[in-house]
């Protein structure tokens, strides 16, 4: 049931629970406790819009960084990636396998403001052997969702 809840919430975070417990054929105080537990234990840690940039006067400017880092002797990348994620300019943090280490999504105000955080923050911390910047230029799709998309759920008609 936990992962039918999630797998809901995932897919759109402002369901009610009434709505997801009609979804789901069970009862509302059931998935208000299973959601309240996986806030409490941070499986789930937060929940946010997707929103197109493009309507914004001046949108921001996001750029995908690949992170080649030198691993700690008994935190491995762990360190590392914590104190990147501090940086109020990430927004995401991944250790990842390939030629790189980590892949960082950063987010500022122009070519030069993540430029600026890459030369002057990023690439002269302690353990950074190495980064190379990607800037995002279109998205097209992201968790899953096109600009075009909409939810098509009906309810399923019950038959004896």
């Amino acid at each position: 049931m936990k992962e039918k809840i999630l797998n809901l919430l995932k897919k759109d975070a402002r369901l009610s629970a009434s709505e997801i417990a009609d979804r789901l054929a069970t009862d509302v105080a059931t998935v208000t406790a299973i959601i309240g537990e996986c806030e409490k234990v941070k499986t789930i840690y937060g929940y946010c819009a997707l929103i197109n940039e493009e309507a914004f006067d001046k949108p921001p400017v996001r750029a995908l960084i690949e992170v080649s880092v030198q691993p700690e002797r008994d935190d491995g990348f762990d360190n590392i990636a914590r104190k990147i994620s501090k940086f109020t300019q990430v927004s995401d943090v991944m250790l990842v396998s390939g030629n790189y280490d980590l892949q960082l999504i950063i987010i500022g105000d122009s070519l030069q403001d993540i430029a600026g955080f890459v030369s002057s923050k990023l690439a002269p911390m302690d353990g950074v052997t190495s980064t190379r910047t990607h800037f995002m230029l279109k998205k097209y799709k992201e968790c899953g969702f096109t600009a075009e998309d909409g939810e098509d759920y009906d309810r399923l008609s019950v038959t004896p």
